[in-house]
């Protein structure tokens, strides 16, 4: 029998997914700021298990989302936005080059806003295989975004039945070990963009099969408050590049990344006890509508607390 999980479920687990990779980003933006001479083996780790297989993460969210918005509010609206998460990724890029809201915010007006025109989730899905491939043949890096958003909107309008996550596991685990030994052996960009795809593939799966309550706890208030954490994360990066740079065992990277996740963890989750949206994700909110949106919750009980906010994937 096929068992779908509700919305609310769904939503609760992208949260939880989100906050997971923005852990991920988190320890991999940490280790991308230091220098890398000479190796030690803490660089061979980050580089071949979580460089790069993070922000397919997002991206992908990122294309569900962009459905989630469009439920209850206008294309207009969309782009509003789009628009002010291209602000506030110009705003991010004057202490930190490195930032995607900037592309986010393009490739949403550019390939997510025309696809949501298109009927059904097939025709998205094959697009997005198309754009992927195509984004691979011409190097990788921010060209897979597009095809990844559209992978994330296909999948939403699909809704792949839960029975699927176990052999999606082991297939993409599978794929990702080859791919890694492939490029090992062959230095192939194309096949480490391809092991990164599949790697990001692999850890979402694996995540939705092991989450449980307590996990879940833990990450969603990550997730809901994505964007806050994002931002903040850079700006802890950059003011830690001394300390970093200082540091020829390169274990204060996990260090840094470990000690910050712990202390946006206990912050969001503090946060949303309190109010509806994140710090950045109310004022994102108050923008796009162009008016104050309400943000205190009234208590644990209110009527009117939303249902988990799709945010930045």
């Amino acid at each position: 029998m096929v068992v779908h999980l509700g919305p609310v479920t769904r939503i609760r687990e992208l949260d939880a997914l989100r906050g997971f990779a923005v852990g991920g980003i988190m320890l991999v933006n940490t280790w991308q700021h230091t220098h890398k001479e000479p190796r030690v083996p803490l660089d061979w780790t980050i580089e071949t298990l979580f460089q790069s297989r993070f922000y397919p993460i997002f991206s992908m969210l990122f294309g569900i989302s962009f459905l989630l918005f469009l439920r209850g509010n206008s294309r207009w609206a969309l782009l509003s936005r789009l628009f002010w998460l291209f602000c506030i990724g110009k705003v991010q890029h004057t202490f930190y080059e490195g930032e995607v809201l900037t592309d986010y915010a393009f490739y949403g007006v550019l390939v997510l806003l025309p696809a949501s025109f298109m009927p059904g989730g097939l025709p998205v899905l094959l697009l997005g295989v198309i754009v992927t491939i195509w984004g691979l043949m011409v190097g990788g890096g921010v060209l897979l975004i597009p095809g990844l958003f559209l992978l994330g909107m296909a999948l939403w309008r699909l809704r792949p039945p839960r029975e699927l996550l176990l052999p999606g596991f082991a297939v993409t685990a599978l794929a990702t070990v080859l791919l890694t030994a492939a490029r090992q052996a062959t230095g192939d960009g194309t096949v480490y963009n391809m092991a990164a795809i599949t790697g990001a593939a692999a850890y979402s799966l694996g995540l939705l099969l092991v989450l449980r309550p307590r996990l879940s706890a833990v990450l969603e208030p990550l997730g809901k408050m994505a964007l806050t954490n994002y931002v903040t994360g850079t700006a802890v990066i950059v003011l830690a590049v001394p300390l970093l740079d200082a540091d020829p065992t390169r274990w204060s990277v996990p260090a840094l990344a470990a000690v910050t996740l712990v202390v946006q963890a206990l912050f969001s989750r503090w946060w949303l006890g309190r109010f509806r949206y994140g710090p950045l994700e109310w004022t994102w909110r108050c923008l796009t509508y162009f008016r104050l949106v309400p943000n205190r919750l009234e208590s644990s009980r209110d009527d009117h607390r939303p249902l988990p906010d799709p945010g930045v994937p």
